[in-house]
C-alpha cells in the first residue's frame, strides 16, 4: 500500500460519517452541528492539494497541454492515468459529491419533504451525485 492508496482510502472514508449522519439522522442536533462548518469537505480538499502539489510537474504539464485544444484531452488522460492523478481526481470528486449532498440535505430539511425523498436524494448524492441531484430536483418541491 502506498501514499496514493492511503489517500484514496482516506478521502473516501472522510465523507462517510457526514453522509451517514445526513442519511440516517438528518434532523438530529449533532448532524446539524457537524454540517455547519467546512469540516465535511476539508479532508478530501486537503488531500487534493497535497497530491496535486506533490506532483507539481504533472500540473505544469497539464497546464501546457491545455493551452492546445489538440493535446488538452490527452494531457488530462495522461495525468489521470497515474496513481497520483487518479487519487487526486478522486479526492476532488468526493469533495464535490459531499458538498452537493450537503446542499441536497439542506434543501430537504427546508422543504420538510417526506423521509423517503430525503433518503434517496442523499443516498445518491454521494454514490452518484448527478443522479442524486436530479432526483432531489425532481422529487423535492420548496
Amino acid at each position: 500500500m502506498d501514499v496514493y492508496d492511503i489517500s484514496f482510502f482516506l478521502s473516501t472514508m472522510w465523507v462517510g460519517p457526514f453522509w451517514i449522519a445526513m442519511l440516517f439522522f438528518p434532523e438530529h442536533k449533532k448532524t446539524q452541528e457537524i454540517m455547519q462548518g467546512p469540516l465535511f469537505f476539508l479532508g478530501p480538499i486537503a488531500i487534493w492539494y497535497i497530491l496535486s502539489f506533490s506532483d507539481f510537474s504533472g500540473l505544469i504539464q497539464l497546464f501546457i497541454d491545455s493551452l492546445n485544444p489538440a493535446t488538452a484531452l490527452q494531457g488530462l488522460a495522461d495525468l489521470l492515468g497515474t496513481k497520483s492523478g487518479a487519487s487526486a481526481a478522486w479526492a476532488h470528486m468526493v469533495a464535490g459529491d459531499i458538498f452537493v449532498t450537503r446542499w441536497i440535505w439542506i434543501r430537504c430539511l427546508d422543504a420538510k419533504c417526506e423521509r423517503w425523498k430525503s433518503f434517496i436524494s442523499i443516498f445518491f448524492g454521494v454514490m452518484l451525485m448527478p443522479l442524486g441531484l436530479g432526483l432531489n430536483l425532481l422529487l423535492v418541491r420548496k
